[in-house]
């Protein structure tokens, strides 16, 4: 068992974090979507609820040719709703995706050029959004735009909090600060920024519950809390 004891043990440990669930999940091909647009989209409708509840709404605008951004940003802001029930609290996400679809106009829909901006300017932009917090935000650099910036969410506070009780902190540091946390102790590498995240939600989901299951864990002989 290695415990976190400085920076250059947090990198090691990080990342034998990051191989033990690789190995024993396997390669998630995170986000699911048909489009960059779908991303973005799905990306929005996960807030505050499960996967496969977003999946139905998005099902739902693919049936009426809605998830398509001019279509969409030209929709009534109720038939939207009406259209992403399955996601929930659909009267305030559809006024987010018009936010959105407000925003993506602006830029004229060009993904190409919003790829080649910098993803601190990108950042900023998304955040200016209402409804946009920085866990859209940076799902929607990393997953629809490639862009390397690691997404935090209540997953990762929960499972890394666990595996090191010093790391206690974890639960009460801004979204900002864990983020800036991780990303100085991860390689430079998009793709492994992508798999983490998933990764830290299939185990969290799976087995690092709030109940954990930890006689399942692969991670249990690294675990400060349970094990």
């Amino acid at each position: 068992m290695i415990t976190p004891a400085s920076e250059q043990a947090d990198k090691t440990f990080i990342l034998l974090v990051y191989q033990a669930l690789l190995e024993r999940y396997g390669r998630q091909h995170w986000w699911p979507g048909d489009s960059i647009f779908e991303i973005m989209v799905g990306a929005i409708l996960t807030q505050n609820t499960q996967w496969f509840n977003v999946k139905k709404a998005i099902k739902s605008l693919k049936e009426v040719g809605l998830l398509e951004p001019r279509k969409m940003y030209l929709s009534n802001e109720k038939r939207l709703a009406s259209l992403i029930v399955q996601a929930g609290y659909y009267n305030i996400k559809s006024k987010r995706l018009k936010n959105f679809l407000e925003y993506l106009m602006e830029k004229k829909l060009d993904f190409y050029s919003m790829k080649k901006t910098s993803v601190e300017s990108l950042r900023e932009e998304l955040l200016e959004i209402n409804g946009i917090g920085p866990e859209t935000a940076d799902s929607i650099l990393l997953y629809a735009l490639n862009k390397k910036t690691f997404v935090v969410d209540a997953y990762t506070r929960r499972l890394f909090s666990r595996l090191n009780k010093d790391w206690e902190w974890m639960k009460r540091i801004t979204y900002d600060d864990l983020k800036s946390f991780f990303e100085k102790r991860l390689p430079d590498d998009l793709d492994l920024y992508n798999e983490f995240h998933a990764l830290i939600v299939k185990h969290s989901k799976e087995v690092c519950k709030s109940k954990p299951l930890c006689e399942e864990c692969v991670l249990k002989e690294s675990c400060g809390e349970f094990c």
